[in-house]
């Protein structure tokens, strides 16, 4: 059994999409980040940078006691291999999807949440910080839609790298992106959109908080 400590953000979301896809066992833990609850001893204790998610597995892949996991790329990496599943065996084929997945983790999140910050919760409107974030989410947005000019996901078959990648793609109207601009991008997006775990993912999220930004419809 996985405890997820979770709320209804896009890192929270790539976990949730992982496993509904492989339907692991798994109990919802809400950590309500408005409500300053990832500030709390024990949660602290399993995610010392007090983010969410992080999980813990009651029955670890090296047998031992409990394990804890925090940032959500490691999460992903580790219920990968875990489950031998969405993450290739093919060498090549695996080090392209750490690659893409490091480069949502180092680029695509950090520049879409400073997007997402300025654009609509700071409290003072800065222009150049706006435009900054706007156009450096549009330029990631074309890195990933140069990749997807020619396979139907990011590294061959649907994996960890995609769902990474997809609950901030899926922030676009947050991020001030049409996604009409990226067409390649915006036919992977519906791929996932369609896809019943995602679909059951993004319900949880409502479920646990109805304020959460819903899935945008698709066109």
């Amino acid at each position: 059994m996985i405890d997820l400590y979770y709320w209804t953000t896009p890192n929270g979301h790539k976990i949730t999409l992982f496993l509904e896809e492989t339907a692991l066992p798994y109990t919802v833990k809400t950590i309500n980040i408005a409500n300053k609850e990832q500030f709390a001893p024990d949660f602290l204790a399993i995610s010392p940078n007090n983010r969410i998610p992080a999980i813990v597995d009651h029955q670890p892949t090296d047998g031992g006691a409990p394990l804890s996991v925090f940032e959500s790329g490691a999460i992903l990496q580790y219920l990968a291999e875990k489950t031998g599943q969405f993450l290739s065996t093919d060498f090549r084929v695996r080090l392209q999807t750490m690659e893409w997945l490091f480069w949502q983790m180092g680029g695509l999140g950090p520049m879409a949440g400073q997007n997402h910050h300025f654009g609509q919760f700071a409290p003072e409107k800065i222009p150049y910080a706006i435009t900054r974030y706007v156009n450096e989410t549009a330029r990631l947005y074309g890195v990933l839609n140069k990749r997807l000019a020619d396979r139907e996901f990011i590294v061959g078959d649907y994996s960890i790298a995609d769902m990474a990648c997809f609950p901030w793609i899926a922030a676009h109207p947050r991020q001030q992106q049409n996604l009409a601009d990226f067409p390649h991008l915006l036919r992977w997006y519906k791929a996932i959109h369609q896809r019943p775990a995602t679909e059951r993912a993004y319900q949880l999220s409502e479920e646990l908080n109805p304020n959460a930004p819903k899935l945008p419809p698709l066109e």
